[in-house]
């Protein structure tokens, strides 16, 4: 991560106009998300709010102005899931292939480590045939990350008058022991990850 281009910090709700700006494009414009209707600031900022009750948030920031999004979600809410969660990441379209993605996703893999989480799961749609509203570029970036293909759902997300698939795809972050260390909440962590990776 190089803090000399850009920052990564935690989110908070005031971002969410910032941050909705960012998500706009792929709701209205690609299949890459199977969200139809852009939601509201407020409904944003509340998601926000709900992801920082448990797991990172972050963004990345230039000069004051946000390039790109990343959070962590629950996989599951069962309890014997409780070491996996999903993950999600949203960059600027002019932002793309600049580090901002590797970043961010490199930060909110290095707190979810010291949650003693295990398991990234990420959900990424995914087209037959690349087309105008989505491409494979998503699962080439989780290549990279080291993420691995694990299951897929054939045309089970309809949006634009087409059908387009849904992959998962993993990356395991820590040994899966017979006796796991218990998950910890962000809180507890935050300041942690403060310290050693520079995320204010």
């Amino acid at each position: 991560m190089d803090n000399k281009v850009f920052q990564i910090r935690v989110a908070t709700e005031a971002d969410a106009h910032e941050l909705l700006e960012i998500y706009r494009p792929y709701v209205e414009h690609t299949a890459i998300t199977f969200e139809y209707e852009t939601p509201s600031v407020q409904e944003f900022a509340g998601r926000i709010r709900d992801v920082l009750k448990r797991f990172p948030y972050l963004v990345a920031q230039q000069d004051g102005k946000l390039l790109g999004y990343a959070y962590a979600s629950s996989f599951h809410t069962r309890a014997a899931y409780r070491w996996a969660v999903e993950t999600s990441i949203y960059v600027r379209a002019d932002q793309k292939r600049q580090g901002v993605g590797r970043a961010l996703y490199q930060a909110l893999e290095d707190g979810l480590k010291r949650q003693n989480i295990l398991n990234l799961n990420a959900c990424i749609a995914y087209p037959e045939i690349e087309d105008q509203y989505l491409n494979k570029n998503s699962v080439a970036f989780h290549e990279k990350m080291g993420y691995r293909f694990v299951g897929r759902f054939d045309s089970c997300g309809y949006k634009f008058h087409r059908w387009y698939h849904m992959i998962w795809m993993e990356k395991h972050i820590g040994a899966h022991d017979e006796s796991p260390q218990e998950v910890k909440n962000f809180d507890q962590v935050r300041q942690e990850i403060s310290q050693l990776y520079g995320i204010n």
